[in-house]
C-alpha cells in the first residue's frame, strides 16, 4: 500500500505486483513460519498457543524442510490467490464480463485450501503438504510446572 500512494508502482504490470507482493508479504511469512518450525520448539506462535508441534518423525523439522512445508502450505495458495486478484482487476471491463482464463486461477485459489482442510478428515488426517515432507502435526506433551 505505501509503494501505490507513493506512486511507486501505480503504473506497474500485473506481473511486477505479483513479484512485489511476494517479495514483500509472502517471502517472510513463509521464511518467519520455517524458522519458528525449525526451531527446537517445532511451532510458530499460533501452534504454540494452541500446544500443537510440528516433527520429522521423533525429531524437530530441519530448516529446508519447514520451508517446503510453508512454501506448499502458504506461499503457493497465497501466489495464486494473489494471482486470481489481480487477474480479476486488471481484466475489468465495461460488460463486467471475467475472461475464461481468469477462472483457472480463481479456482485453484478457492480448491487447495479446500482440499487443506478435507484432508484433515480424511485417512490419517495429515495434509498434502505433510505427506511430501514426511512431517506430523501433534499435540504437544504438557509438562507441569511448579
Amino acid at each position: 500500500m505505501p509503494l501505490f500512494l507513493a506512486g511507486v508502482i501505480a503504473t506497474t504490470s500485473v506481473v511486477v505486483l505479483n513479484i512485489v507482493g511476494a517479495t514483500v508479504v509472502i517471502v517472510p511469512v513463509v521464511v518467519a513460519a520455517a524458522w519458528c518450525e525449525s526451531r527446537p520448539s517445532g511451532a510458530t506462535p499460533g501452534k504454540r498457543a494452541t500446544g500443537l508441534l510440528v516433527r520429522w518423525g521423533s525429531i524437530r523439522v530441519p530448516y529446508r524442510l519447514a520451508l517446503l512445508r510453508n512454501v506448499l502450505k502458504l506461499g503457493v495458495p497465497w501466489l495464486i490467490g494473489h494471482a486470481a486478484v489481480f487477474a480479476i482487476v486488471s481484466s475489468s471491463n465495461a460488460s463486467n464480463e471475467v475472461p475464461a482464463g481468469v477462472w483457472v486461477p480463481t479456482g485453484l485459489a478457492y480448491l487447495i485450501p479446500i482440499v487443506w482442510i478435507v484432508s484433515l478428515f480424511v485417512r490419517d488426517r495429515r495434509t498434502p503438504y505433510d505427506r511430501i515432507c514426511g512431517t506430523t502435526v501433534s499435540r504437544q506433551a504438557v509438562t507441569a510446572t511448579r
